[in-house]
């Protein structure tokens, strides 16, 4: 019996670390992987598939999951310091970073991370108002007739979902509630499978809209200068539907050993990317298929599917749902990370400030993200501007520095130079998606008013 009156463990029951034992498998493991990635990114892909067409869509998909596929193994390989087997291991994505390059690198990690789950938040705000939005224009077009106007306000859609978050982000631990993940997995395979399904019945059925190899058309459907941004925009939705390795050591952090656990990961990683993008292939092609080149940004929400209308409003309640608490699940690790830096910062705060302070705080958080999604309610704009943020930094950079690190690869050397040409490859994919993302916003604004223009 220990100090605290407990039995002790048994040398079975843990892990080299102490931490009770690892039970995943990289069947597991994969499952939390095509969990994590399924999500609203898989509603713009016939949209980006429109703006590629039929030979760069595909092979951008294609690139976008190898590309994914490697670096993800890199960071697979960075799991544990030192010995593959036996080696300290990271707990989290920023430990890793931390181990391996330290000094600037983890302040860069950490502002790319909060940066991204701080725009995650403004993206999920907009996708679930314009769901929710999208459900009485669903009623309102069966009951009314396909010509009706039955446009929405959507800042009063947005300033709702402000509200229930409010409420939501007092609930202490609401972001380790275990069904959580459950119902977000469910939720965003049952919206994803009904938009793969609407577009197979469309393509079939028709009518169907007119599709190119180049996608849209130059003087037909676009300027010169709107196809190359909308080009770039559709490269940064690409990405964001593929972005997942900010929580990939989490996900290996959960697998038992023998065998070693980036053997695993590799494996767990190639059966979660493969079954995605094959998902991926299904509902970019299959939508762009079904509308061509007018594919609409958000296949489930801009009516493209108007019957079965109880089956849209069902995917649409679904889209809310999923976002609802996956708005929770990204900003959490935010909140926690600056009350902890304040708890720190002033030792003596006790337990009723502190929860004033979480009160104010998180409300306040939460107001500005609703106020910046009611001033930008641009859904392909934001995805395309989160999903290239997110890209080179988080997926391509730190792996591949870390990995050089790790391997103590040559400066100069052949593979040196390989890895470090992919890295700047995708920074400059990174650049252009942003700088396309950040026009499509300007565009946006020349026509739209906050509170005024209906959507």
């Amino acid at each position: 019996m220990d100090v605290d009156g407990h039995l002790p463990r048994s040398q079975g029951d843990v892990d080299d670390d102490g931490r009770e034992r690892r039970t995943g498998t990289v069947w597991t493991a994969a499952a939390h992987i095509i969990t994590a990635v399924i999500g609203s990114g898989v509603l713009s892909l016939a949209w980006a598939m429109a703006q590629l067409g039929w030979v760069a869509g595909p092979l951008t998909l294609v690139l976008f999951a190898v590309i994914t596929f490697y670096t993800c193994g890199l960071l697979a390989d960075c799991y544990r310091v030192g010995d593959p087997v036996t080696g300290k291991r990271n707990y989290t994505y920023t430990e890793a970073v931390r181990s391996y390059l330290g000094g600037w690198y983890v302040w860069f990690c950490g502002f790319c991370q909060y940066v991204n789950m701080f725009g995650t938040g403004i993206g999920y705000t907009i996708t679930a108002s314009t769901s929710a939005a999208a459900l009485k224009k669903s009623n309102c077009f069966h009951w009314h007739g396909h010509k009706a106007d039955c446009s929405q306000y959507l800042s009063a859609y947005i300033i709702g979902f402000g509200v229930v978050q409010v409420i939501f982000c007092q609930v202490p631990n609401f972001h380790k509630l275990s069904w959580l993940s459950i119902v977000a997995a469910i939720m965003s395979f049952s919206y994803a499978t009904i938009a793969v399904g609407l577009s197979l019945a469309q393509t079939i059925s028709g009518p169907t809209g007119r599709t190119s190899l180049t996608g849209t058309e130059v003087g037909v459907d676009v300027d010169a200068a709107q196809k190359v941004w909308m080009t770039f925009q559709a490269l940064g939705n690409v990405a964001f539907a593929y972005s997942y390795t900010i929580i990939l050591i989490e996900i290996q952090d959960t697998l038992r050993s023998p065998p070693r656990e980036n053997e695993t990961m590799r494996k767990a990683t190639l059966m979660g990317i493969s079954t995605t993008t094959a998902f991926y292939m299904l509902c970019g092609c299959l939508g762009y298929s079904a509308f061509g080149n007018d594919a609409n940004g958000n296949i489930l929400t801009g009516f493209g599917f108007y019957e079965p209308y109880w089956l849209v409003d069902f995917a649409n309640v679904c889209i809310v749902l999923h976002l609802v608490g996956g708005f929770q699940v990204f900003c959490q690790p935010l909140f926690a990370a600056v009350e902890g830096g304040v708890a720190r910062r002033y030792p003596g705060l006790g337990r009723e400030h502190a929860a004033v302070f979480r009160l104010v705080w998180r409300t306040a958080f939460v107001g500005m993200i609703t106020l910046l999604a009611m001033l930008m309610p641009f859904f392909n704009s934001i995805l395309g501007f989160l999903g290239s943020v997110a890209f080179w930094p988080l997926t391509v950079f730190f792996p591949v520095e870390m990995y050089i690190r790790q391997r103590q690869i040559p400066r100069f050397g052949a593979k040196w130079v390989a890895l470090q040409s992919l890295s700047f490859v995708c920074f400059l994919v990174t650049v252009a998606a942003c700088a396309a993302s950040i026009q499509g916003v300007r565009d946006s604004l020349k026509t739209y008013t906050p509170f005024t223009t209906k959507s």
